[in-house]
């Protein structure tokens, strides 16, 4: 069986394959910092209303279009997409 740190199928897992495949498996800013003495892609803080925004545009929302929505209409739209209501202000 292919070990799956044998990124370029040579049948051997050398130092450059480990490398990547430890920091495939990073899951937090803190553990990447303990592994490799930096942040990593976990280096920039994420702004939750940009992110907030990208739920809605990969969900295919519109955040106008959820602003003229009654909030019943809005609350079934979020939730039908999978997301939680109570996550944003349209106030």
């Amino acid at each position: 069986m292919k070990d799956w740190m044998d990124f370029n199928g040579d049948r051997e897992v050398d130092s450059t394959e480990r490398f990547f495949a430890d920091e495939m498996l990073c899951s937090s800013r803190e553990e990447h910092i303990a592994l490799f003495g930096d942040a990593g892609d976990f280096g920039e803080e994420v702004d939750e209303d940009e992110e907030k925004e990208d739920d809605l545009m990969y969900a295919g929302l519109d955040r106008d279009d959820l602003e003229m929505m009654e909030p019943e209409e809005r609350r079934e739209a979020l939730e039908e997409a999978g997301l939680d209501p109570d996550d944003y202000d349209f106030d």
